[in-house]
């Protein structure tokens, strides 16, 4: 499943064998939230190099729901896309994103409970039930590679006994993902079922980080993600949880950092241990206008990109590329001029543009951080 080969410090150069294929880690997750990585095709991934994509269990399963997908033939084959899908378990949109219905609706949006937690659709406010089986339920129908538990991740800021509360259903809830992620894959071989992961949670506090890592270590999960990083808090606490989390790790199962982040946080990340990530960032900035570019020698210590907004007057008769190191297919074939142009005007051609030059800044990122 995971091999490593070769480790400097802490940083781990390897590779991760799934179902439907093996990736080099570390490495980066573009997302695809319903089925499809924003204004971007399966063909474009495979060109920028993209080994892995993320699909959003909440989003799917709502809208055009699991069942529909795997009489498709799963997520794979109705989104065009061979290569390995890991799914989130759907549970951080379930808080965020129910809790959207009150304002809209009037009613409470989340109640949880031991059983698992029911909310409203923010869209029309219908209601569902999320339990830690169904979360397994809807990613096997989804077809995933590697699935990932059920947690509650809490707010920031939170309290410790309300954290303390938190990570102790997270793990009473990982125990039944498992048990019946066993159940309902024991027919398969190894090589062929998805990878199940565990979440750590903890909020904030060193002592209950460490002791989430703790009780799921002691389980017989395939990997490992530090969840609630990406809520909120100031950023220094993520260098601190590291910290705290990774020594707890197995060396022998990968480890993801979910939902970061930014460039440097993603060096640092790897530095202290990490393989796997994911991040809303380069498509999302790309969007708005703002483009990734290197900075002269790709030295990843320090200071070594820029964000240039690209929608600026200065760039208006820029003739040049967006970056002159980078070989996207944006940069080898528009200027800035052009760019500018094409969001000026809200061509959405931009969109893709945009979307594949951050992409491919992300993914050459990851790349350099398994050569060096």
């Amino acid at each position: 499943m995971f091999t490593l080969i070769s480790q400097q410090q802490k940083k781990r150069i390897g590779l991760l064998k799934t179902k439907n294929g093996v990736i080099n880690t570390p490495f980066f997750m573009p997302i695809a939230t319903k089925g499809a990585v924003k204004n971007v095709s399966p063909e474009d991934l495979l060109a920028l190099g993209a080994e892995i994509v993320l699909g959003n269990t909440y989003h799917l399963w709502l809208r055009p729901g699991d069942d529909l997908i795997a009489r498709a033939g799963g997520l794979h084959k109705f989104m065009h896309w061979s290569g390995p899908i890991l799914t989130d378990s759907g549970g951080y949109q379930v808080f965020s994103l129910g809790a959207r219905a009150k304002e809209k609706y009037g009613t409470n949006g989340v109640k949880l409970s031991e059983q698992g937690v029911d909310f409203a659709d923010p869209l029309n406010g219908s209601r569902h039930f999320m339990s830690p089986e169904k979360s397994i339920d809807i990613q096997l129908n989804l077809g995933s590679d590697m699935i990932m538990v059920l947690d509650e991740c809490p707010p920031y800021p939170c309290s410790h006994s309300a954290a303390k509360k938190s990570l102790e259903l997270t793990t009473r809830w990982a125990a039944r993902c498992l048990t019946y992620f066993q159940e309902k894959t024991k027919h398969l071989s190894r090589e062929n079922r998805p990878l199940l992961f565990a979440i750590v949670q903890g909020s904030v506090y060193e002592d209950l980080r460490k002791e989430s890592a703790k009780q799921l270590t002691a389980m017989d999960f395939d990997g490992f993600a530090i969840g609630g990083v990406a809520v909120g808090e100031p950023r220094k606490h993520l260098y601190e949880i590291l910290q705290w989390v990774v020594p707890f790790l197995p060396a022998d199962k990968p480890r993801y950092l979910m939902g970061l982040g930014k460039p440097e946080e993603l060096v640092a990340a790897v530095e202290a241990g990490m393989d796997m990530f994911d991040c809303v960032i380069p498509t999302r900035e790309g969007r708005h206008g703002r483009l990734f570019v290197w900075k002269e020698g790709n030295n990843l210590s320090g200071d070594f990109y820029e964000t240039i907004n690209i929608n600026n007057e200065q760039f208006r008769e820029d003739f040049t590329p967006i970056d002159s190191n980078c070989d996207c297919y944006a940069c080898k074939n528009f200027t800035k001029a052009y760019l500018n142009h094409l969001l000026r005007t809200n061509e959405p051609f931009f969109l893709k543009l945009a979307s594949v030059h951050n992409l491919n800044f992300y993914l050459k990122l990851m790349k350099l951080l398994g050569e060096k």
